[in-house]
């Protein structure tokens, strides 16, 4: 049997801090699986318009390259959940089942990352604590099913850890390694661009390191996985004519209206903290925008660590312990100078993605016209959780500063004490603060649970009145038509009884050609008031929260 030369192996699992982290893991899993199952996070039409291409898939009525309405972002979602539906038929529960499983698969893939960097397991339970937390923007990016968000995490927490084992040569399996880094690199260029700062950076380690196995059956392995990956996205483009990429660079925004003030505020210190989920639903306290000071802190922590390891590795492997007391640098503990080399440029490339993924927000509009909800922009920043704080936990381990920081004895004493102090509190800060999203997120669930309620009660009145084809806003439409099964066709209005912006036509063209049909809108909602107007030729009849307006005669 072939094994592991000892310059890669992990030290051995302590029991009492790998069973706190298995308990870690189950608590965030369950957290997620109990939102779900009292209809938290709060469901909307574009959720529901991944949910209407899953249906059209498991009927065989429509096989969909790109979220419908658009000619981006791939529908990776609807065709994992199609199988699902075919079986327990469709329903909000069941299009979440797979974003619920990429979580957890992620968390997962970041633990054995995070081991591979550090080799410490205490430090990885603290990793899969903080990711087992959810604030309410966390959970969101994490569950609702509304195009690329679960997807992205999981698939770049992947190409890291296969970019660390490839480059540090880890025997056994490389082939299938190289095919399956190409492929999920494709994947994603399909899925959503917001992920491929941490492809580059993940691919660069293995050039650098991986250089001459690419140009044998490596390169024509992983570059085959690539097309195979990104081959809905290629198709498309050769037999429609689309350049996706156009897309793309139309909805960032770049060049609408907004106030440069606007931006950077939104994307380098209200961003941050909502993305990474220090903050309470829809907004940001004073006091948890801690975190925007502390980011660009720990970003050049960890630069300067990493480069460090990069310029200076170990010349001989690690013992195990080493890494937890603060004397080695990333990826030391898997190994000597070779590892710790790997290590530090993964890290190198993870904060790199941070950066850029910042930097791209921060440039876009939307950073500036609307930083609470586009901070969704901002979710791959978890992916480099491990690479950020190991700095600080370093520090929190260490008794003593490196030597040359200071001659005098006593002050070089009194400044490791001082480290020590303030990276506990930044720990204690971000758990701390992480913990209160969290119950702001739970404090909302009896909200958007009766929310779903009367939603659910508006379907089961349409039926009961036989109404099928409706008119409403963009945010009810989709949410209707899904939560009926396609029962209740809706075509998007403005407020002024203007055609919307229907993703999928079909259904304005079914409700212009029925007869008499109704309008549904919110209750205190403009489109409300200007039916109200006309109630001289319609009928209206009220259930909780919602008005039906039905013709005359």
């Amino acid at each position: 049997m072939r094994t592991l030369p000892d310059s890669l192996r992990l030290p051995r699992s302590p029991r009492l801090p790998v069973l706190l982290t298995v308990l870690a893991f189950l608590a965030g899993v369950g957290y997620r699986l109990g939102l779900m199952l009292f209809d938290a996070p709060p469901t909307n039409s574009d959720e529901a318009t991944m949910g209407l291409a899953a249906l059209h898939i498991s009927r065989g009525q429509e096989f969909p390259v790109w979220f419908y309405g658009q000619s981006y972002m791939g529908t990776l979602e609807a065709w994992l959940a199609a199988p699902l539906f075919a079986v327990a038929g469709p329903s909000t529960f069941v299009l979440r089942l797979p974003t619920l499983a990429m979580y957890a698969l992620f968390v997962l893939l970041i633990w054995r990352l995070t081991l591979r960097l550090t080799g410490d397991h205490w430090f990885a339970l603290l990793v899969v604590g903080l990711l087992a937390l959810g604030s309410d923007r966390i959970v969101k990016n994490q569950l609702i099913a509304g195009g690329g968000y679960p997807e992205m995490n999981v698939a770049g927490a992947a190409l890291a850890l296969l970019a660390y084992d490839l480059a540090v040569g880890r025997p056994g399996r490389r082939l299938p390694r190289w095919t399956a880094w190409g492929l999920l690199a494709g994947l994603m260029v399909w899925v959503d661009p917001l992920v491929l700062p941490y492809v580059a950076g993940t691919g660069l380690v293995l050039i650098a390191f991986g250089w001459r196995e690419l140009r044998g059956r490596a390169g024509g392995l992983l570059t085959l996985g690539a097309l195979v990956g990104a081959a809905p996205l290629l198709v498309d483009s050769l037999v429609a004519g689309r350049n996706p990429l156009t897309a793309v660079l139309t909805a960032s925004g770049a060049e609408q209206p907004a106030g440069w003030l606007d931006r950077l505020y939104g994307g380098l210190v209200l961003g941050p903290a909502l993305g990474m989920g220090f903050c309470d639903p829809g907004r940001c306290a004073g006091w948890q925008l801690w975190w925007a000071v502390a980011l660009p802190v720990l970003l050049a922590a960890a630069t300067l660590t990493a480069w460090h390891t990069l310029r200076h590795p170990p010349a001989s492997p690690t013992p195990a312990g080493t890494a937890a007391s603060g004397a080695a640098g990333p990826g030391a503990a898997a190994g000597g100078g070779a590892a710790a080399r790997v290590g530090a440029a993964v890290t190198l490339a993870l904060v790199g993605a941070a950066v850029a993924t910042i930097a791209a927000y921060t440039v876009s509009s939307a950073a500036g016209r609307t930083p609470v909800e586009s901070s969704r922009y901002l979710s791959c920043l978890l992916i480099s959780v491990p690479v950020l704080l190991w700095p600080v936990w370093r520090a929190t381990r260490r008794r003593r500063l490196p030597t040359g920081v200071a001659a005098d004895h006593r002050l070089t004493r009194q400044l490791a004490a001082a480290v020590r102090v303030a990276a506990v509190l930044v720990l204690t800060a971000a758990l701390g603060t992480a913990i209160v999203a969290t119950a702001g997120a739970v404090g909302r669930v009896p909200a958007v649970h009766a929310d779903e309620g009367r939603h659910t009660a508006l379907v089961a009145a349409l039926r009961e009145q036989g109404v099928r084809h409706v008119y409403g806003t963009y945010w009810t439409c989709n949410r209707l038509t899904f939560a009926s099964g396609e029962d209740v066709i809706c075509a998007v209005v403005d407020d002024e009884l203007r055609p919307g912006h229907d993703r999928y036509r079909p259904y304005r063209t079914a409700v212009h050609a029925a007869a008499g049909a109704a309008w549904v809108a919110p209750d205190g909602s403009p489109l409300a008031a200007r039916l109200d107007q006309r109630l001289d030729s319609l009928d209206r009849f009220t259930v909780d929260g919602w008005h039906v307006y039905l013709p005359r005669g």
